[in-house]
């Protein structure tokens, strides 16, 4: 609650954007609480923040937790932050105890994880991970013009050092499930065992302007026509590949926008997501050939291409093992699931060990300023993430 009160908005939810002023505030705070909990914390050149806990050996890979401050313009209190949050509580619950893991701990902060203000979502980690050139991240700019370089300068953070990658034993990030199956299933853990396939795609379909009363309908070269066929023939493909299937029509823009003139360009988009790649494939394909297939029977230009993609990922198996192994002994009610919703965890798991614990959160809201959880499921993601690190950080 006392980060939420940094970018707080009338509607009670945080807009806290990445590499903002109120984002290096709630960074100042989560500071202020790591050095009073004897950690040390830095900050390498693209922005992620990292607290350190020393181990018995401090020499050995750390195992670490963590996930974002930034938050969407108009989001909640916990996507990210509860992440973040839960981590240093699991420091500061191994003080209380006066116990040291053999190997060092550590908590991240990853830098633009939203990609709302900056134009790449899970930026930090995607540079921490060697999957985005640091010399790309720096250049991204904001509407305003202003890039993400600059305002790492203005904010008085390095830019320069190199973006060492620690050596990491084991990643694990928990977080709200931002979905209502937890909530509907009366599950408080889930054990997230991967993150399905997503992409994103463009269509574009060009038509001619003409005057809504004097032009015959057979007579128009009208885009809707194509959006007309499109959407209930991929609704059916989707409903076809299962109830795992995801498919969302986010964007749809006439030009010039007019409500008496016949549209000369429609543009919408696609999100496509499955967890099974194979599914994923047909349905990707699928809705290539409907779109193509409209644009055909309908004699327009036009055409639709795939502008984002994000490859599943399956997380490792020891470290899910100790997300499962914790939540049983501890004795909640859990569940197996893939994520529908990236994460900076899809970046770790590339070059570490890495999993993610999912607790309920209400409504299965989130990117929303009425975004809530239960105190108890937050204990509860908490303690499954204390016991899976103190476990993973005991041994060699």
């Amino acid at each position: 609650m006392a980060t939420a009160d940094i970018g707080a908005t009338t509607l009670g939810g945080c807009n806290r954007q990445a590499l903002t002023d109120g984002d290096l505030a709630a960074r100042r705070l989560l500071s202020r609480w790591a050095e009073a909990a004897g950690c040390k914390v830095r900050v390498d050149s693209v922005g992620n923040l990292f607290v350190r806990r020393a181990g018995q050996d401090d020499s050995l890979p750390v195992v670490m937790t963590g996930s974002h401050l930034d938050t969407q313009p108009t989001g909640g209190k916990f996507d990210g932050v509860y992440g973040v949050l839960a981590g240093l509580e699991v420091i500061e619950s191994l003080n209380d105890a006066r116990l040291t893991t053999l190997h060092p701990l550590e908590v991240g902060v990853w830098s633009n994880e939203e990609g709302c203000r900056f134009p790449m979502a899970m930026m930090g980690s995607a540079v921490w991970s060697g999957r985005l050139p640091l010399e790309t991240a720096h250049a991204l700019t904001d509407r305003a013009g202003r890039s993400v370089r600059q305002e790492l300068e203005r904010l008085g953070m390095p830019t320069d050092a190199p973006v060492a990658r620690q050596s990491v034993k084991a990643a694990l990030e928990v977080h709200i499930e931002q979905g209502p199956v937890l909530e509907q299933r009366a599950k408080t853990i889930g054990i997230v065992t991967g993150v399905q396939h997503m992409s994103r795609h463009e269509v574009v379909v060009e038509g001619q302007e003409a005057h809504a009363g004097p032009t015959p309908m057979d007579m128009r070269r009208d885009p809707i026509r194509v959006l007309a066929d499109v959407l209930p023939a991929i609704y059916a493909a989707a409903r076809a590949r299962g109830p795992d299937a995801r498919l969302t029509v986010g964007i749809i823009e006439t030009s010039p926008g007019s409500p008496n003139t016949v549209p000369g360009r429609l543009r919408f988009t696609i999100d496509v997501r499955h967890p099974d790649i194979h599914e994923y494939g047909v349905l990707r394909s699928e809705v290539d050939r409907v779109v193509r297939s409209a644009l055909q029977h309908h004699a327009l230009a036009g055409d639709i291409r795939c502008v984002w993609e994000a490859p599943g990922v399956v997380f490792d198996a020891a470290i899910v093992d100790a997300v499962r192994t914790a939540t049983a002994a501890l004795g909640y009610n859990a569940l197996e699931m893939v994520s529908g919703a990236g994460h900076d965890s899809c970046n770790t798991a590339a070059v570490v060990p890495t999993a993610m614990i999912f607790v309920p959160c209400a409504g299965g809201l989130s990117h929303n300023e009425a975004e809530s959880a239960v105190p108890s499921d937050l204990e509860a993601g908490a303690n499954v993430l204390l016991h899976a690190m103190v476990a993973l950080a005991s041994g060699a």
